[in-house]
């Protein structure tokens, strides 16, 4: 059986049973039972929605310690786009990137700038006309396992690149192996991460065998240990120039910032979970014929609104808005890489998506159909409240998990008072 890593993780001490969560998975992947949520590792996305929705904070999300430094010779921060964005008056980035200089970090390479490759390389993939439109993003790993778990026909369309943090760490390394001399294994590519979905693609990554980022902390750790340190480098008189990113990198950590970056009008952006699955089913009846690009994000408002962040979404998008005004339009370019062969081998993948059917009733297609209809006689015979007070999240998925054996259909408290009532 496959083995599955997720950053999403539940505290069963803390869970009180209620079903705010199962209501809110797009998956399907949390029941109730015995008063306690279990998590169905195979169907979990790591999108952090039930992180966002648990009243008693049973739901965690696992990163890497910033011990982690202390691991590598050489450590390289690859802060995201929207980190820039969770800090009061900010109004030059260099401000944090030396803060995290003088944290400890030997480097630093903006994922923006990597953001800005990534935008290039697409404009120029889709004017060869040979993907399918209209193409959707690879940037959100929760959209792109949503996809690959219950939208299988769409998986054609996902845009073949790697994510910008990704090509950020790659490049990074590359760099820092020409600068020190070292051994890759000995340089540690470190993402400051917004969201538990990017974790999860560091440690189980789609697209690629591995990899090149060795840890990921999460912003809501590292963001009041740097403010000591941002304070000291907002004094001085004169910073080093670091910043290698202009609007169009740093716009990636809201919804619509990598759309814009196509320079391409016709486009669609949505963000929150909800949003991106009404979108991916009018996708799948064919309802964006004209639409060239599609920007999906699970998180409300784009990465601003990861769950390990410590900003409001909605006014760390307005402080993006706020600090992309004092940018260049973009400082990097395909044309400009020293080494446009390593760039190419930089930016695509090197394994194909394959369809995850984690929903199916039986591996027998026969069998499956037979299940099927036991599945839908079951539903009948439920009220289809999809109350939730079974555990499940809906009377079909109660269905399901009876056909499965995973459940009973007495779990239903109104079939079950119905049946006793009669005898």
């Amino acid at each position: 059986m496959q083995e599955f890593f997720h950053s999403v993780t539940l505290d069963r001490d803390k869970c009180q049973g209620c079903i705010n969560c199962i209501k809110r998975c797009p998956t399907e992947a949390i029941r109730v039972r015995n008063k306690k949520a279990t998590i169905i590792a195979e169907r979990c996305i790591d999108c952090g929605e039930c992180i966002r929705v648990c009243p008693h904070h049973a739901k965690k999300a696992v990163t890497d310690s910033l011990d982690v430094l202390k691991d590598y010779e050489y450590t390289i921060a690859l802060p995201a786009p929207s980190f820039m964005a969770q800090f009061n008056n900010l109004e030059d980035v260099d401000i944090v990137l030396s803060a995290l200089l003088a944290f400890g970090f030997d480097d630093v390479f903006e994922v923006a700038k990597a953001a800005e490759i990534v935008s290039a390389a697409t404009r120029k993939l889709m004017q060869t006309g040979r993907l399918p439109r209209p193409v959707i993003s690879s940037a959100c790993p929760a959209v792109t396992r949503l996809i690959r778990v219950r939208f299988p026909g769409l998986i054609d369309q996902i845009l073949p690149l790697n994510a910008p943090v990704e090509v950020a760490a790659r490049m990074a390394k590359r760099e820092a192996v020409k600068k020190t001399g070292l051994p890759p294994e000995k340089i540690g590519a470190i993402f400051i991460t917004p969201c538990p979905a990017k974790v999860t693609a560091i440690k189980m990554p789609l697209g690629t065998e591995a990899s090149a980022v060795d840890a990921a902390v999460s912003v809501s750790d590292i963001y009041p240990r740097l403010l000591s340190y941002m304070k000291e480098t907002a004094a001085e008189s004169q910073l080093p120039t670091l910043s290698q990113a202009g609007k169009i990198g740093i716009s990636w950590g809201s919804s619509g910032g990598e759309s814009a970056g196509l320079i391409n009008d016709n486009y669609l952006a949505a963000d929150g979970i909800e949003n991106v699955i009404r979108v991916l089913e009018d996708l799948e009846d064919e309802k964006f014929k004209d639409v060239d690009f599609i920007e999906l994000n699970a998180c409300s408002g784009g990465c601003v609104g990861g769950v390990l962040n410590v900003e409001n979404p909605y006014v760390a998008r307005t402080k993006l808005y706020r600090l992309r005004k004092l940018m260049p339009v973009s400082l990097n370019h395909l044309e400009d890489q020293d080494n446009p062969a390593a760039i190419k081998d930089t930016l695509k993948w090197d394994t194909p998506l394959e369809f995850v059917p984690v929903l199916k009733l039986d591996d027998n297609m026969f069998a499956a159909m037979q299940k099927m209809e036991q599945v839908e006689e079951i539903v009948q015979s439920l009220e289809g409240l999809d109350c939730g007070s079974c555990g499940a999240p809906t009377c079909r998925a109660l269905a399901e998990d009876v056909v499965r054996g995973l459940a009973s259909i007495d779990d239903c408290i109104f079939y079950y008072k119905r049946k006793h009532k009669k005898e």
